[in-house]
């Protein structure tokens, strides 16, 4: 099977990792090509959902192409985005390990292509390769550090400076530039926009008001231009958040993707 190359996109010059490097980018070749022949290819077209959230887990899911978002539900009929899953990411892990059942569905966002790898057999893989545990390990860790220090700066940020903050990161990571501005290449309800900076949807309108009538954004269904990236970058550093480097980007935003989410 032919994969792409996810390395290329992922060089921190820091000698380390961090959260935004996909599960199969951090492996050796052979590992990565021997771990994927395991598996069959899946093809979803855009809307599809990939796992669903409390279902039993069966297999575990490497991303080939195409992006996906990671979205859980609470009792009370509230869902929250918690993270957004592309090239060589691995989907439904915890699960798979664990033997609990999904705790978010994952839905593509475009065509995606995944791998599945059934659990079985991957769990067998992992304990005969003990570098590919400890990527696995150190993936999980990363994930847990960038949710932590997510947790934090938002703790003592407002909810219009947490929602600017999401709206700059979306923008750096998965913005399209346009004579416009920056369009949103990820179509994201009101509802799951409330979700990941823990407000409600009617919030999340009103800030979206606010920021079309100051001309910093247009909206439509489920679309978003970002047309004055820099009162976003205003309203963000009255926030902690200000001071975290990141790299370049789209824009110029703060801080990692959404967070972590074992599914």
């Amino acid at each position: 099977m032919s994969m792409p190359m996810w390395t290329s996109a992922y060089s921190p010059d820091d000698g380390g990792l961090d959260d935004r490097v996909p599960f199969l980018a951090r492996l050796e070749s052979e590992d990565r090509s021997a771990l994927l022949a395991l598996g069959r290819s899946l093809d979803f077209t855009p809307r599809m959902v990939l796992v669903h959230q409390h279902e039993p887990s069966s297999h575990v899911l490497f991303l080939a192409y195409g992006w996906t978002k990671v979205t859980a539900s609470a009792a009370n009929g509230y869902e929250a985005l918690l993270a957004l899953r592309g090239p060589g990411d691995i989907v439904g892990e915890s699960a798979a390990l664990t033997g609990r059942p999904r705790s978010a569905t994952v839905t593509a966002l475009e065509p995606v292509r995944a791998v599945a790898v059934e659990r079985d057999r991957f769990k067998d893989f992992l304990n005969r390769s003990p570098a590919v545990s400890f990527a696995l390990l150190g993936l999980t860790a990363d994930r847990t550090r960038a949710a932590d220090r997510r947790r934090l700066e938002f703790a003592s940020m407002s909810v219009r400076e947490r929602f600017a903050v999401l709206l700059l990161d979306l923008a750096r990571t998965h913005g399209r530039r346009t004579p416009e501005g920056v369009e949103l290449a990820v179509p994201l309800s009101k509802q799951e926009l409330a979700g990941s900076v823990g407000a409600s949807r009617e919030m999340v309108q009103r800030l979206l008001r606010e920021l079309r009538d100051k001309g910093a954004v247009a909206t439509g269904r489920r679309t978003m231009l970002i047309m004055r990236p820099d009162i976003l970058r205003r309203i963000a550093a009255t926030g902690p958040a200000a001071g975290i480097p990141s790299p370049p980007g789209p824009v110029d935003g703060v801080a990692s993707p959404p967070g972590r989410t074992d599914q």
